[in-house]
Formats: structure tokens, C-alpha cells, sequence
């Protein structure tokens, strides 16, 4: 039993660790114009040599980028959160009861993931000034879209792991 709690605290905390990367690393869309350096842009800025923050044309796009800046900023907290209840949990409950907080929690956070990442693949056109939407998907967006399963299977860990001796 040791070995599969040790099992299950390592790839939680390798799901935080995806969506802290993901939220934070300035990948998630990358344009590398001919003759120019590339220019990588994260959920705030767009970066080559200087950053500046990411622009919206109409308020509409602004308000689906900032769907998906909370959701990300969202998703990293309740990841955290149920890690945390987690630990709680595991000298607080009784043998044989489950951990489902724990599991609503982390749940909750991969929902989370997958509605920021949906949204910004629905509208990446959108969030980006016309000189920057010849692009392609970066890193930062593939590790959100890996974060997804792994936080949506540590959930459904949660939900059937037994507190045992």
C-alpha cells in the first residue's frame, strides 16, 4: 500500500507541476516570422527580445482570454488545494473511508483545465493582433492539454483509493 500512495503522490504532484508550467512558461503560441526572431506568447504577454502584454481587438476576445487566464490560475489552485486535503485526509480519515473531497477537488480542476484549453483552441484566432495569428500552438498549450488526463486521472484515483494499513 505504500507503494501505490507513494505512486499517487508523485503523479499528483507531477499534475501540479504540468499546470504550473503551463499557466506560467510564455509558450502557448509561437510565430516565427521569416528574417525576424521568434515571438513565443503565454497567457499575458507576447515575447521576443521585450514583452508586452497581449491585446485584444474587440472586448468579446478579451473576455475569453480572461476565461482562460482564471480557469488556468484555477485549475493550479484547486490542484494544490486537493493535494493538500489530500495529505490532511490521509491521517484524518478512518481505514476504509474514501477520499472524495479530494477527488471532487482535483476534478474540479481538471474541468478546469480542459474549459481553459477548449476555449483557447476555439479562439485562438481571436486573441492575437492580425501580425501574430500565422502561428502554431506552442508547448505551454500541449503541456495544458497533457495536464488534462493526468489531473482527470488522479481524480478518478482519488475517488476509488482506500485508506488502508
Amino acid at each position: 500500500m505504500l507503494i501505490i500512495l507513494a505512486f499517487i503522490i508523485l503523479f499528483h504532484l507531477a499534475a501540479v507541476i504540468l499546470l504550473f508550467v503551463a499557466t506560467i512558461h510564455n509558450a502557448w503560441w509561437v510565430v516565427s516570422p521569416p528574417g525576424r526572431e521568434v515571438i513565443y506568447t503565454d497567457l499575458w504577454y507576447s515575447c521576443n527580445v521585450t514583452c508586452y502584454p497581449v491585446e485584444s481587438s474587440h472586448t468579446t476576445e478579451a473576455a475569453y482570454l480572461q476565461a482562460v487566464q482564471a480557469t488556468m490560475i484555477l485549475a493550479t489552485i484547486l490542484c494544490c488545494v486537493s493535494f493538500f486535503v489530500f495529505i490532511l485526509q490521509l491521517f484524518r480519515i478512518k481505514q476504509g473511508e474514501r477520499f472524495v473531497f479530494t477527488a471532487i477537488i482535483q476534478l474540479l480542476a481538471s474541468l478546469c483545465v480542459m474549459i481553459a484549453a477548449s476555449i483557447y483552441t476555439a479562439q485562438k484566432e481571436t486573441f492575437h493582433v492580425p501580425s501574430l495569428r500565422e502561428g502554431s500552438y506552442g508547448s505551454s498549450y500541449v503541456v495544458a492539454w497533457i495536464s488534462f488526463p493526468v489531473t482527470l486521472i488522479s481524480g478518478l484515483m482519488y475517488l476509488v483509493l482506500r485508506k488502508r494499513k
